[in-house]
């Protein structure tokens, strides 16, 4: 390893107090009595029911359906990974088949009552994605007790229904520069169904063959979004949704449909408030036990490995920092997530593994200068050395990160697409809870190499290059110290040997 200038121990220290700063008190702006948030802190995180308590919803069918086992386990699933899509990670939720209830609980930070209703609301769409030909004023769908639907306009007649949600392969929301506004893509279905029916691909290819220069109009349910006129033959399988979307409701109706429509209109049967498990003054404890432990921590690091010792802190100060911020939603591009007990197990796994990682590089620089390498060379031979064996330890935990958030994670993440090969071992498992261990845990492993691999290595070499900082023993090596003591010793008792002797 190449010594580094001077300066970038002081460039890579500034940057990580500035984001242990930001990210744990966060960055807000006072506008008269309201306060803009400008970068989210740790106040700004969304704590689990097990911490902070939520809500309790329980849902059920209309009046008219008698829903089977198998249509309330679907809508069971679809809740599941709407939940999970939206960041709420940490939700409970129940399907009672005997009575046609499903109940779910899950967090939420306000006691806004007006936010509780919506996404309440959010939940309980049945999300059905319908292109229609032509442009009624208005749509009724009706479930009818066979599982089918019948859809008809304001004036009672039957609609054409071109397009259904189950024929778009993936939706996706975006911008588009070109005309100034946000859009949802489609991805449509190239294979026939498992009935034999057409794939999304070729409905709306004669869908477009037979109302070029028509409009067809698109809906969610019975809200229509946008009536574009067909001007070409869109024989690809891709579509575009456009209208007066923000970045919030493109990204929401992309989520409800790749959930996919529940099988029936769910209605609201009852909700109320969760009591928290642990409550804040839990909380106030753990983050109190977690303050002495990093310092304790710091204490060993420093007393034992001396300068090492002090980049570790630093390093680690700025290892959990990036958890929180990774969380709380300090990253524009990063959506804020739930912190439940296991993902905050997660990151203290993490943390775990960062001072094992700058344990490793302390102990390989100290070995080397034991066998008599300069301290350019021991600090050299050691962080590669060391590398292998860091890599080794959390390369593992990177598996099973992945695949936590593969199995039990939304089925249209990146995890789950890397995983589809082995997903049908598992079935259909959107958990929260271990998802959100499966984050935190990945994102851990991953400031770990910043931090505690290049971080670290980077500002040990800087310091290196100072004169005060060359001493052995602070990287330590005791014994260059232990032989100055010996020959202070010895200059010592000569001198007081020549005193006596002179005296006599």
């Amino acid at each position: 390893m190449k010594r580094v200038g001077k300066p970038w121990f002081f460039v890579v220290a500034i940057l990580i107090f500035a984001l242990s700063y930001t990210s744990f008190l966060g960055v807000y702006k006072q506008n008269g009595d309201l306060q803009d948030t400008i970068i989210r802190g740790a106040k700004d995180i969304r704590w689990g029911t097990d911490i902070q308590g939520g809500v309790s919803v329980t849902f059920g069918p209309e009046e008219n359906i008698d829903a089977t086992d198998e249509q309330i386990e679907s809508a069971k699933s679809i809740l599941e990974v709407r939940l999970v899509s939206s960041g709420v990670t940490d939700y409970e939720l129940y399907a009672d088949t005997d009575n046609d209830r499903l109940l779910v609980s899950f967090p939420w930070k306000d006691n806004n009552s007006q936010d509780v209703s919506g996404t309440i609301e959010s939940l309980s769409q049945s999300a059905e994605l319908l292109f229609i030909g032509g442009t009624p004023n208005s749509i009724k769908i009706t479930y009818n007790e066979d599982g089918t639907k019948t859809v008809t306009d304001e004036n009672g007649e039957a609609c054409d229904v071109v397009l259904e949600g189950k024929d778009v392969a993936k939706a996706q929301s975006g911008y588009n520069s070109q005309d100034n506004e946000y859009v949802v893509s489609l991805e449509l279905t190239s294979n026939a169904g498992a009935d034999g029916s057409q794939s999304g691909k070729e409905k709306f290819k004669e869908a477009t063959t037979e109302y070029l220069n028509s409009q067809i109009s698109i809906w969610m349910d019975d809200v229509c979004l946008s009536s574009p006129t067909v001007q070409a033959v869109i024989s690809d399988g891709n579509a575009q949704i456009s209208g007066s979307f923000t970045a919030e409701s493109a990204k929401t109706l992309a989520d409800n449909i790749n959930g996919g429509a529940l099988p029936f209109k769910l209605v609201t049967i009852d909700y109320s408030s969760v009591d928290p498990t642990l409550g804040t003054d839990a909380l106030s404890a753990m983050l109190i036990a977690g303050i002495i432990a990093f310092c304790l921590i710091c204490v060993f690091m420093i007393s034992y490995y001396r300068l090492p010792g002090v980049v570790a802190c630093i390093c680690l100060l700025g290892q959990v920092a990036g958890s929180i911020a990774a969380v709380s939603g300090y990253f524009a591009v990063f959506d804020s997530f739930t912190l439940t007990l296991p993902g905050i197990a997660g990151i203290i796994l993490s943390v775990g593994m960062g001072v094992d990682a700058n344990i490793i590089t302390a102990e390989r620089i100290r070995e080397e200068m034991r066998k008599g390498k300069t301290l350019d060379g021991a600090i050299k031979t050691g962080a590669a050395n060391s590398f292998s064996s860091i890599f080794d330890s959390n390369i593992t935990n990177v598996i099973v990160s992945v695949i936590l958030m593969g199995v039990f994670g939304p089925p249209d993440t990146v995890w789950s697409t890397l995983l589809t090969p082995f997903l049908w071992m598992f079935g259909t498992s959107t958990t929260g809870a271990i998802y959100s261990f499966g984050y935190t845990l990945l994102v851990g492993v991953i400031l770990n190499f910043i931090m505690g691999v290049a971080a670290s290595r980077i500002m040990i070499s800087s310091l290196s290059g100072f004169k005060i900082f060359r001493k052995r023993w602070l990287y330590g090596d005791y014994s260059e110290k232990k032989k100055a003591e010996l020959e202070e010793e010895a200059a010592k008792a000569f001198a007081e040997n020549k005193e006596v002797s002179e005296e006599l």
